[in-house]
């Protein structure tokens, strides 16, 4: 099944987990006017590997960046090699999918140290806010060069930040007992205030911004008990993707569309 979605698009947290499957699908399910930049560490490291066999795969659809997203100077190098490839076209989708939890769930507040929720706020947090400023002017650029249809969508231009419904403040009380985790919980909620600023901020540009849940899905953060496969999760979340509008702008939303409450 193919997806509603075209042009540039970068992905970052590529090497694993639903970031991983987040290519395959893209690659997959898009046209041949569609491009995947794949955003990871190390791009010749042991962890890379599964994502270079899919740019082997699917040769002139994926190209592999160097993107650390707790380090500002990785994602201006990585502005700089996006910009010269996609030179006038301009960015029409990114997806702020890298994100880390420390320490291991259940990550309770005594076993949680200062570090952990610094560093995670860095990744989770800072890190999608400084990317997302720097590709801010490919953004712009996609959303005045592709005018057809709806004035916001992820076919124009738009930011899609993957946060979770463990950032929700009123279904707290149901999660919590369950997956504790204070840094990633807090970084997420942070995360969203980060969808609704920028969505308002980007508003006059047409340029979308929503985040999504993706599930409580099987991959090294997520555990064996979680009940959704990668390859569930990210077909879910793309048939979201391909059909929101400027109605779904500054939302937090699961896989089938519906809102999440903060």
């Amino acid at each position: 099944m193919s997806v509603n979605l075209a042009g540039n698009i970068l992905v970052t947290g590529t090497s694993r987990g639903i970031g991983l499957e987040l290519v395959k699908q893209l690659a997959e399910k898009t046209g041949k006017e569609a491009h995947i930049y794949a955003g990871c560490r190390d791009p010749e490291g042991k962890r890379a590997k599964d994502v270079r066999d899919l740019a082997t795969q699917f040769p002139g659809k994926i190209t592999i960046i160097k993107l650390d997203m707790s380090d500002e100077d990785s994602m201006s190098a990585a502005f700089q090699t996006v910009s010269r490839q996609i030179e006038p076209a301009g960015l029409n989708l990114l997806i702020n999918n890298a994100a880390i939890n420390k320490p291991d769930a259940p990550a309770s507040m005594l076993a949680t140290r200062k570090q952990d929720m610094m560093e995670v706020y860095e990744t989770n947090v800072t890190g999608p806010f400084i990317l997302t400023k720097v590709f801010l002017p490919l953004l712009q650029r996609a959303a005045k060069t592709n005018d057809e249809g709806d004035p916001m969508s992820c076919r124009r231009s738009a930011v899609i930040n993957i946060s979770t419904l463990l950032s929700s403040m009123e279904r707290c009380p149901e999660t919590f007992q369950s997956a504790q985790m204070y840094p990633y919980r807090t970084s997420k909620a942070a995360l969203n205030m980060l969808t609704r600023c920028q969505a308002e901020d980007f508003r006059i540009h047409n340029i979308m911004v929503t985040a999504i849940h993706p599930g409580w899905v099987r991959t090294e953060m997520g555990g064996e008990q979680a009940p959704l496969t990668t390859q569930e999760s990210v077909a879910g979340m793309l048939s979201v993707i391909s059909t929101l509008s400027n109605k779904d702008t500054g939302k937090l939303l699961d896989g089938e569309s519906n809102a999440i409450p903060w």
